[in-house]
């Protein structure tokens, strides 16, 4: 008994350890891709080459796991995985990546945690949520959009003291192959600071419609091997055409034994293979404000290890805005928790008074069936005494006759 309770608690419980996995791993892509400009990487490869590795790795896995349980391929289909693949990986990826070069690794992350707002907000205007502000839960859900996006200009504009939190005094960015540091890696100017704030925005403006498209698909498509593949698939198309009109130099397509191609792989085969699998899931079952709940682990991680590992600067004003957005998603988080306990309280009285009218519908017909036959059976049981009773009367006047017919016989005999 203890066994079956503690199984139905970690069942219960996966589908959040699952996101804070995957939380995790996007710190640490976070890290790496710091890593892979300090040491003069184009960008815009980084983004085409992590989801060529993704390709490679997903679709073989897409191919044997789900070769017999596969849904039938639709236009439809198709057409939501390009979109998947446009927003959530190619255009997403490319503005983040910009953000992350003109400010900091920090900056990025947390104007990452505008997702849930703006997930919400796309989701009213194409009514997949009800807003409604006469209830706490559509309260909250404003309220909190609004404090992200407080959050958010704070973050932009706001600067503040620097916040010292110590160091383990290794700096990654100095040991990049005698690379000296990037130039916005300890300064981050205004102008620098704006373009990458519009840059980090237009990233989760497109990864928000990715988890509505994926939503969307899922119920299509639930195959999630397959749809992280077709959309790891239009990546890496739409990236190699993007990347290819800035760079035509074959020369920075090289990959060596060194940090680009760990950064490439590793965002490629564990982050946008295996953990959009993992997101994909977890959105197909709870839905998609619940998979971007979990951002803001990976804002403590990056901001954590980019004070101590890349020599990054950490301002009063980056704080406040990250808290500010922070307590915004997860008042958005409260809101939806309380609008799904409702919806769940009210299915049970419905379904329980659709099956009771049901039943008595059933019980009415056999009813009305039973009685039916029985009439039925009155009238062709009063039918055939009438029959008989014509038949017998009909046999007594013959009787009858024939005994008048014998009485005249005998009085003319005795005539």
């Amino acid at each position: 008994m203890m066994k079956e309770n503690l199984c139905n608690v970690v069942q219960g419980l996966k589908p959040t350890l699952l996101m804070v996995m995957v939380q995790i791993a996007f710190a640490g892509v976070n890290i790496l891709y710091k890593l892979a400009v300090n040491d003069g990487m184009n960008l815009r490869i980084v983004v085409a080459y992590r989801f060529i590795f993704a390709t490679a790795f997903i679709a073989p896995l897409a191919f044997f796991l789900e070769r017999k349980k596969r849904t039938k391929m639709t236009w439809m289909v198709m057409f939501q995985s390009f979109l998947c693949g446009l927003f959530g990986g190619s255009l997403c990826q490319n503005f983040y990546l910009e953000a992350l070069s003109l400010t900091s690794a920090t900056f990025a992350t947390a104007m990452a945690n505008l997702i849930p707002a703006l997930t919400f907000i796309m989701a009213v205007s194409l009514r997949m949520e009800k807003l409604n502000l006469r209830t706490k839960a559509g309260k909250a859900k404003i309220i909190g959009t609004m404090s992200g996006i407080c959050g958010a200009m704070v973050l932009t504009f706001v600067k503040g003291i620097e916040i010292k939190i110590g160091s383990f005094h290794l700096n990654l960015l100095h040991h990049q192959n005698g690379v000296g540091l990037h130039p916005h890696a300890t300064t981050i100017s205004k102008g620098n600071t704006l373009l990458g704030s519009l840059c980090a925005l237009a990233s989760s403006i497109s990864y928000s419609s990715w988890l509505i498209i994926n939503a969307k698909m899922s119920e299509k498509y639930p195959t999630h091997y397959s749809s992280t593949a077709l959309m790891t698939f239009w990546s890496s198309l739409i990236s190699i055409v993007f990347a290819l009109c800035f760079e035509r130099d074959f020369s920075a397509w090289r990959l060596g034994w060194n940090i680009r191609l760990l950064t490439v792989a590793y965002a490629g085969i564990v982050v946008s293979g295996a953990m959009i699998v993992v997101t994909s899931w977890v959105v197909h079952l709870r839905g998609p404000l619940f998979a971007s709940v979990f951002n803001p682990l990976m804002l403590v991680i990056v901001a954590f290890a980019s004070c101590t590992m890349l020599n990054e600067k950490l301002y009063l004003g980056t704080i406040i805005g990250a808290v500010l957005i922070v307590c915004g998603l997860y008042t958005v988080v409260w809101g939806k928790s309380k609008e799904k306990k409702k919806n769940n309280q009210l299915v049970p009285s419905q379904s329980s008074n659709e099956f009771n009218t049901v039943e008595i519908v059933v019980r009415h017909v056999v009813e009305d069936k039973s009685n039916h036959n029985n009439s039925n059976g009155e009238t062709q049981g009063n039918n055939t005494l009438q029959v008989h009773e014509h038949e017998h009367k009909h046999e007594e006047q013959n009787h009858e006759h024939v005994q008048d017919q014998e009485k005249g016989d005998e009085i003319g005999h005795h005539d």
